[in-house]
């Protein structure tokens, strides 16, 4: 692996922060959506964002 300057593991670290709250986001309105169709998404958005932040962490090596 290609060693990582200290601005791109900064914009990683930023990315990872947005991917984790967009995530956090979407789960907590997937459980408290009444309209089903409407949950089903927003936890489809939050796996993919969930997913998203995997690979963050496997470019740091975390």
């Amino acid at each position: 692996m290609t060693k990582l300057t200290t601005k791109e593991l900064t914009m990683i670290s930023d990315a990872l922060t947005f991917e984790g709250l967009i995530c956090k986001k979407a789960r907590a309105y997937s459980h408290t959506l009444t309209d089903t169709d409407l949950a089903g998404c927003m936890s489809s958005i939050a796996d993919e964002h969930e997913r998203r932040y995997a690979k963050l962490l496997e470019m740091i090596g975390g």
